[in-house]
């Protein structure tokens, strides 16, 4: 594994290209990391790495064309040792246990400070694993639940926890087959499974459930839960996309 951060080379892939260009900035002006490429989604970030096989990949959890998990599912068959960090800006070890038992490497929420980049990537690079701090604990005890005792969110799988997402987001089954990259009927095969594991009815449960556990956001549900967004609308609470600030030097 690398020791020096000056000697590695990544890849980062965001679908917001301001994200990217700032991300990619701090990285090579701050610490010399060469960037061998860019990407906005699975599809692109997947011809991306092949080609350049990077030491690590700085990636973005909502990503069009799969998300991240498509892009972690098909590097592990690979025998790269690019190491992944995946950025989200939701706040959830849910998310955490998802990725990381997948296969990435480290995960980060956004709403972290910048210089926190820097740190997890050269944990990473050492062999470690790195989780945002604040949800280490809650990781760590998710993750050493066996998989057959898990109820709840944390027996959902992958799909279904990037199908409850997308439900959350007001996108129909049709919308969230093409954004899987799967058919109509097993779209609706992992709703059915989401449905019975969360013990829910319906698609407007599903929604519901979704947003009150910060799977999505408020904002993108207004359509599909009217009373729902009309109960929050009173409310200063919600998960909110934050921006990577420089940390303050001299103090």
């Amino acid at each position: 594994m690398f020791t020096e951060l000056s000697s590695l080379r990544a890849v980062i892939v965001d679908d917001h290209e301001m994200v990217r260009q700032a991300l990619a900035a701090f990285l090579q002006d701050s610490h010399r990391i060469k960037i061998v490429g860019q990407a906005s989604d699975a599809s692109s970030a997947l011809d991306i790495i092949d080609r350049t096989i990077p030491d690590v990949v700085v990636l973005d959890y909502g990503i069009p064309k799969g998300g991240a998990l498509r892009v972690i599912e098909e590097l592990v068959t690979r025998t790269y040792t690019t190491r992944i960090l995946v950025l989200t800006v939701h706040d959830s070890s849910h998310y955490a246990v998802k990725t990381l038992e997948a296969g990435a490497h480290g995960f980060m929420v956004k709403s972290s400070a910048i210089k926190e980049l820097a740190d997890a990537i050269d944990v990473l690079c050492k062999g470690e694993t790195y989780i945002t701090p604040h949800l280490l604990g809650d990781v760590l005890s998710h993750m050493r639940d066996p998989k057959r005792n898990r109820v709840g969110l944390a027996a959902l799988s992958d799909r279904e926890m990037q199908m409850l997402r997308h439900l959350g987001e007001g996108m129909s089954l049709s919308q969230i087959a093409r954004e899987l990259h799967i058919s109509p009927s097993s779209a609706s095969t992992y709703r059915t499974r989401l449905l019975e594991k969360l013990n829910l009815k319906t698609t407007a449960d599903a929604i519901r459930f979704s947003l009150e556990h910060r799977i999505a956001t408020s904002q993108m549900c207004t359509r599909w839960c009217p009373s729902y967004s009309k109960q929050k609308s009173t409310e200063r609470t919600g998960p909110t996309r934050l921006v990577f600030a420089q940390p303050q030097t001299g103090t």
